[in-house]
């Protein structure tokens, strides 16, 4: 099943009064075209099944692996697109204060548990009573919510024009063997400018935005079937073992175990 957005879904998604609604179940989001950005009352989940997700909102751009969902507040601006032969869960909540939900898009860690209430959810009617068992599963699903941690698979885009032509420069060539000097030069600024307005800006420096990146693109390519070693290089990394060691230090596991986790 595909996730299509009709011009009139978020309207239908938003005028059905239950408290979650299962939008698609388990469908598919195509690997190239990305959905129209567009927002909707209710906020959504879109757990992956299979395949890395990935999320634009809020100044950020999101890559969320297999095994993780990520959390698209309500009225929050947003497109959405797959990265591989892509599965997902995809739920519409509303969201009151009372359920102490995430007030802004993260990406948020499933615990066993939280991934059967899922899978058992995506099989539920699209009409089922809220008062019957579904509805039950449904307020389960939403107080493991409320508890589940949050993951850092988030990249800031900054908002001034230079540093944000910076990004998109370095989105679109990772594998860049430039310097920060270099990097600096290129939009007009010193290295220890650019660090402070990054710094300012987005919470990090020059260097651990970097390393961000490179992490969830290698989380986009792994989830799509691409091998460790082609990743690496693609990276711009000189060897398996040392892209394999920068994965281990910023995420805990190498991506193999990462990924089969």
């Amino acid at each position: 099943m595909r996730l299509d957005v009709r011009a009139d879904w978020p309207t239908a998604i938003d005028d059905d009064a239950r408290d979650m609604v299962v939008a698609a179940g388990v469908g598919r989001l195509e690997t190239v075209e990305q959905s129209q950005r567009h927002r909707h009352r209710k906020a959504q989940l879109l757990y992956g099944v299979r395949g890395a997700i990935n999320c634009e909102m809020e100044e950020a751009v999101w890559i969320v692996p297999p095994g993780s969902a990520i959390w698209i507040p309500g009225d929050t601006p947003h497109t959405v697109f797959g990265s591989g032969d892509v599965e997902c869960v995809c739920l519409f909540i509303h969201a009151t204060p009372a359920a102490r939900l995430p007030l802004h898009g993260c990406a948020i860690l499933i615990s066993d548990l939280l991934r059967h209430l899922l899978m058992r959810a995506s099989e539920m009617p699209a009409q089922y009573d809220p008062d019957g068992p579904e509805g039950r599963i449904a307020s389960v699903i939403l107080d493991e919510l409320a508890t589940a941690p949050i993951e850092n698979f988030r990249l800031p885009i900054p908002s001034d024009p230079r540093l944000k032509a910076l990004a998109e420069a370095m989105i679109a060539n990772p594998a860049a063997s430039s310097t920060v000097a270099q990097w600096a030069a290129g939009v007009g600024m010193s290295e220890r400018t650019l660090n402070r307005r990054l710094s300012s800006e987005i919470g990090m420096g020059f260097g651990r935005w970097r390393r961000q990146l490179h992490i969830l693109l290698a989380l986009r390519w792994l989830a799509s079937g691409r091998s460790v070693q082609s990743v690496g290089l693609d990276l711009g990394y000189e060897s398996t073992s040392s892209f394999v060691s920068m994965f281990r230090k910023a995420v805990g596991q190498p991506p193999g175990r990462y990924l089969a986790r």
